[in-house]
């Protein structure tokens, strides 16, 4: 199963990138704009194994929600700041933040710190499916490439992603909702002929016969699965 993380960063863009860098290391990703938000899902998405949590929130500072995470559970935190006085990292570590990274920052330094706070927490960050192939197709997910046969296949960018989604899971079915809300965002989940829409657009590109899918498989009334790589 994906590591959850709850992302907490109000700029768009830093979200963007994170949320991809993360998918493809294989943890499912839950963003938060505000401190408002991110209370909100704590308190009420679940299991969360760790905490990405910018400071400068718009409706005020992110060291409350520390605070607040620190009495209720044991999830890691690693803070992520354009601050960088030592007094107020001092501050945060000894208020129970597991570490602190200074932005801007790169996403291979970001990656090894989680699984170094993950780890000492006694959770291991399981190996990233990346890449995938199965009688001549080859997904690579971090080149953001797809070859048929030797040759490349030009997907949309939601075609790659819903086909991204599956490939990290690889032999196991992913519900429609699921990859809804991966792929469409949460407000999506009930729209089932997006998925309907887009395997088929998938198959067309990707299988032999798209009648009779001998890689995207259908999982009648529950959802979709790739099958298994080949070593």
């Amino acid at each position: 199963m994906s590591l959850r993380v709850l992302l907490v960063e109000d700029d768009r863009e830093l979200r963007a990138t994170l949320r991809d860098a993360l998918s493809v290391e294989g943890f499912e990703l839950l963003s938060a704009a505000s401190l408002a938000d991110a209370r909100a899902q704590a308190a009420h998405a679940g299991p969360i194994d760790l905490v990405l949590l910018d400071l400068g929130l718009p409706d005020g500072d992110g060291e409350s929600l520390l605070r607040d995470l620190r009495a209720r559970r044991g999830t890691p935190v690693i803070v992520l700041s354009a601050r960088e006085a030592e007094g107020q990292k001092i501050r945060l570590l000894d208020g129970g933040a597991d570490d602190y990274l200074v932005k801007p920052f790169g996403i291979g330094e970001l990656l090894a710190r989680m699984r170094v706070a993950l780890r000492h927490r006694g959770t291991a960050a399981q190996p990233a499916v990346t890449r995938w192939r199965h009688a001549g197709l080859e997904v690579d997910l971090a080149a953001h490439r797809v070859r048929l046969d030797g040759a490349d296949v030009h997907l949309t960018p939601t075609e790659f992603k819903l086909l991204a989604r599956l490939v990290r899971s690889a032999g196991q079915v992913v519900t429609h909702r699921q990859l809804l809300a991966d792929v469409w965002g949460a407000d999506c989940t009930e729209h089932t002929h997006y998925l309907r829409l887009y395997m088929g657009q998938l198959r067309a590109k990707l299988e032999a016969d798209p009648a009779e899918p001998q890689r995207l498989l259908t999982e009648p009334g529950v959802g979709y699965r790739v099958v298994a790589g080949e070593d």
